[in-house]
């Protein structure tokens, strides 16, 4: 049987999600999440041919323990005669890597250590692929970086106005995410629009609970929002996005916070959830702008909009010309009412929405939502899982 599939692994701190992917054509042959792991209640839930199947997961239940699941259920179906190599999700590669990698002992060593620059997220990376290591020993794994497509920005983008020996000792710059999504749909932009993505010239929104913005120049990304961690930038779900440093001084000497209390607020307490006072879901505050005209919510909705079309114009700096922009991520996918906003602000840079062409652009719809005669604005579904897929197939045919 050929081998003509890739095994995509996506490991948080307490879920592993995972795909099967046909990396030339894209097709999904199943997909699922394992969650709420090393809890009393982890449960895996696989979808497979229009199906979805969970199932309670006896306790103490680990990210090991979830892959020797998928692994019985692949070879179950049969789908291990398939499996060519191993795709990991990684949030941070640094300066180290702008391309996908092998994982070998010193890939592995050097994750490791860039940990300090993403310790919510490296750490549990590792354990995915330490796991997948284990589970699929005669396969070789590969690492796909979130930071790797921001590596093309120049110094102008990506040093921040500090002392340069931080940047030359610590490393501290910034360094962007999202990337295999912004990647993707830039190439998609590309294609739908019959231009050579070395003549492609966009602005993307990934928009999300996280969120982030590219300027792409010639397929190549110039600046990017997200910084040396993945706080900076855009109002997010519960994330507070760029603000003044010295609020952090206020907060810890004048109103008796520690690091670990201003930490878990600007993560985890700010952004949509912390100004509504509702939710960081951008479904339910629009159901309450709706329904009950609840001020903060509009507010909420209002701030997050207004960076967001504050980003996009900024990036006109970083452009010699503009094609279009495209929304793509769970927000930018799915709610016409952040998009309008959003576009409203932008009369500057020639784009006006088509309000019809906005209300059918969802759910998994791609298309040009700009009224006739204005630049291009897209709507583009992202599909990280195909890119990771991809670019793992790519580099173990290298030379073949």
């Amino acid at each position: 049987m050929t081998k003509d599939c890739v095994l995509v692994i996506n490991c948080g701190s307490s879920s592993l999600k995972f795909s099967l992917i046909v990396p030339q054509s894209g097709e999904t042959l199943l997909s699922g999440l394992a969650e709420r792991l090393l809890s009393n209640d982890a449960s895996i839930t696989i979808k497979m041919d229009g199906e979805k199947n969970t199932s309670r997961l006896p306790d103490p239940f680990d990210h090991q323990s979830a892959l020797s699941h998928l692994v019985a259920f692949l070879y179950q179906h049969k789908f291990e005669q398939r499996l060519l190599a191993i795709g990991h999700r990684v949030v941070h590669g640094g300066e180290n890597y702008s391309k996908p990698e092998l994982v070998t002992e010193v890939v592995e060593k050097t994750i490791e250590a860039l940990s300090a620059l993403a310790p919510l997220h490296n750490p549990v990376n590792l354990i995915g692929i330490r796991a997948s290591k284990q589970a699929f020993s005669h396969l070789p794994q590969v690492a796909v970086f979130d930071t790797a497509f921001h590596q093309t920005m120049p110094k102008t983008a990506y040093l921040y106005g500090l002392p340069y020996k931080l940047y030359e000792q610590h490393s501290i710059r910034r360094y962007g995410f999202h990337g295999t999504s912004h990647y993707f749909v830039s190439m998609q932009f590309a294609q739908m629009n019959n231009k050579p993505i070395e003549d492609t010239h966009v602005i993307t929104a990934h928009l999300g609970n996280g969120c982030s913005i590219a300027a792409i120049e010639g397929g190549q990304c110039v600046d990017t929002s997200m910084g040396l961690t993945p706080l900076e930038g855009l109002v997010m779900g519960t994330r507070s996005g760029s603000l003044d440093p010295g609020i952090v001084f206020h907060l810890c000497k004048q109103l008796g916070y520690s690091i670990e209390q201003v930490d878990s607020l600007l993560n985890k307490e700010s952004g949509l959830l912390g100004i509504s006072e509702i939710s960081n879901d951008c479904r339910t505050l629009e159901e309450a702008i709706e329904n009950d005209g609840n001020e903060h919510a509009n507010l909420a909705m209002d701030i997050f909009c207004y960076q967001i079309s504050k980003t996009i114009a900024s990036y006109s700096a970083s452009l010699s010309k503009l094609d279009g922009i495209v929304f793509t991520g769970g927000i930018g996918e799915n709610s016409s009412l952040v998009r309008e906003r959003v576009v409203n602000r932008l009369k500057l840079l020639n784009l006006a929405i088509d309000n019809e062409a906005n209300l059918a652009t969802r759910f998994g719809k791609s298309g040009n939502i700009a009224k006739a005669g204005h630049t291009g604005c897209w709507v583009i579904p992202t599909n990280e899982e195909w890119v990771i897929a991809e670019q793992t197939y790519q580099l173990i045919n290298e030379g073949n």
